[in-house]
């Protein structure tokens, strides 16, 4: 394979030293070393056109990479590495007047040529990333520092969009994009902020960066079920959310129903699912008229196996009532409280745990006062049944707290529904023994005898009861 051999001039390793370095670096896929040779003193009081010199020269050196698989090999290579990029950071960060035009390509190539990689597979194909420590990126000391002086440039007073966009193009952004899914937490952390910055000071990117985005979910969704970095987009999408004009465009509308709902089915919803409900309430906050959608959409969704899920999707719930205008709560009452019932009937505890305490929230017990009418009635049942059976006294205890708030709401309307949830279990229980009188006859059992009465039959015979 070809070797490369970049020739770069330290004039100083900091920029107020009088020492100076020439650096040879020779670079190949298998063999990476340096040689330093000291060179003559500089004035520190140098004129600007030979520190932008310097400047780019040293962006040029950085171009080099380094196997850090390898611990020790070329130590002083990475450690020239290492020196320059702090020079860079902190060139970009406190001084003005550097970034000049041709600094731009040089710029962006180094940071290219540095983050752009193929990542490797993860070498544990089961990997949890609630339970297992992440793989950590081996080059993070140089990696780092081109991260960070990435940031820099971007968050520069100097920075030029008019300049930049001529190399932070579309191919860059969807590079960039893929380094999301790195195992590495700090470079999905660095990762997230500068895309942030870029969406925010290149416009004609942004269009481009949402559809992008849009495409890594789906295919996360529909396809590989596997991305490390959706917690990471849904972060910066929460702050791109609330920044959309009024009226919300259809592209925005379609985005929050055939992508952001349908996340929810994802396997691994806890790792990011806060950012999620962030910006699925962020939506509401902005277009009232989607809290239908979203409701629905959660409705159908909502999770039959997994308790975990289940109390995650309540508390989503309680989030997106906490801002839900009455007039659209109406809209969504019935649905929405026959799952709640469903929920409260939950053998798992802390699933109806979660469901009775919505009743907790002053606004939610607000709107529920205002439509008692219509909510009552379909959850009076369900709470009446399942004070008499739950397993667990704290559910129970939750339970007659709700039904002392519904009386003292309207007792009237609990009165009636007492009554005819009485009436309604006497006709299930004679209904019951109708079919429990009808087996005995079609099964002859012949301890019974027939002379037995239809009273002694139906207390004889509890077993038989509890097996229909």
């Amino acid at each position: 394979q070809r070797e490369m051999t970049i020739l770069s001039l330290f004039t100083q390793p900091n920029l107020y030293d009088t020492t100076q370095y020439l650096s040879v670096f020779f670079f190949s896929p298998r063999n990476v070393r340096s040689v330093l040779v000291s060179l003559s003193s500089r004035p520190t009081d140098a004129p600007v056109a030979e520190l932008h010199d310097l400047f780019c020269k040293k962006l040029q050196q950085c171009c080099v990479l380094f196997d850090f698989l390898d611990c020790v090999a070329d130590l002083k290579g990475k450690e020239i590495k290492r020196a320059a990029l702090n020079e860079l950071v902190e060139s970009v960060a406190t001084s003005r007047g550097v970034l000049i035009e041709p600094l731009y390509p040089e710029a962006i190539k180094m940071i290219s040529v540095n983050i752009f990689r193929t990542l490797p597979p993860s070498e544990n194909p089961e990997f949890d990333p609630e339970e297992d420590e992440p793989a950590l990126e081996a080059s993070w000391p140089h990696l780092q520092l081109v991260y960070e002086f990435f940031l820099r440039f971007l968050e520069s007073p100097d920075f030029q969009p008019s300049l930049a966009k001529r190399y932070v193009d579309q191919k860059f952004v969807l590079q960039l994009l893929e380094l999301f899914d790195s195992e590495d937490p700090r470079e999905r952390e660095y990762l997230k902020t500068i895309l942030h910055r870029v969406y925010g000071k290149l416009l004609g990117l942004r269009a481009y960066i949402r559809k992008q985005i849009n495409n890594i979910f789906l295919r996360f969704i529909y396809e590989t079920e596997r991305f490390n970095g959706v917690a990471e987009l849904l972060e910066i999408l929460g702050s791109i959310i609330n920044g959309f004009a009024l009226p919300l465009k259809s592209e925005h509308k379609q985005f929050l129903v055939r992508v952001l709902i349908p996340l929810h089915t994802a396997k691994s919803l806890s790792i990011f699912h806060a950012q999620l409900a962030y910006c699925v309430v962020q939506f509401m906050e902005k277009d009232a008229t989607v809290t239908e959608h979203i409701i629905r959409g959660l409705l159908r969704y909502w999770p039959k196996t997994c308790t975990q899920k289940e109390v995650m999707f309540l508390g989503e719930i309680e989030e997106i009532l906490d801002v839900i205008e009455p007039s659209q709560f109406i809209r969504v009452q019935e649905p929405l409280f026959k799952q709640i019932a469903a929920c409260i009937s939950s053998p798992h505890f802390q699933v109806a745990e979660r469901a009775l305490y919505f009743w907790n929230n002053e606004y939610i017990l607000s709107l529920i006062e205002e439509n008692c009418q219509v909510i009552l009635p379909l959850v009076f049942g369900t709470l009446y049944r399942v004070s008499k059976e739950h397993w667990n006294q704290t559910i129970i205890s939750l339970i007659y707290n709700v039904l002392k708030t519904f009386m003292e709401m309207n007792s009237k309307l609990f009165d009636d529904l007492t009554a005819s949830y009485k009436v309604e279990k006497q006709n299930d229980v004679k209904q019951k023994n109708k079919v429990i009188l009808k087996y005995i006859k079609l099964k002859n059992v012949p301890e019974l005898g027939v002379t037995c009465k239809y009273e002694d039959i139906i207390t004889r015979n509890t077993s038989i009861c509890n097996v229909i």
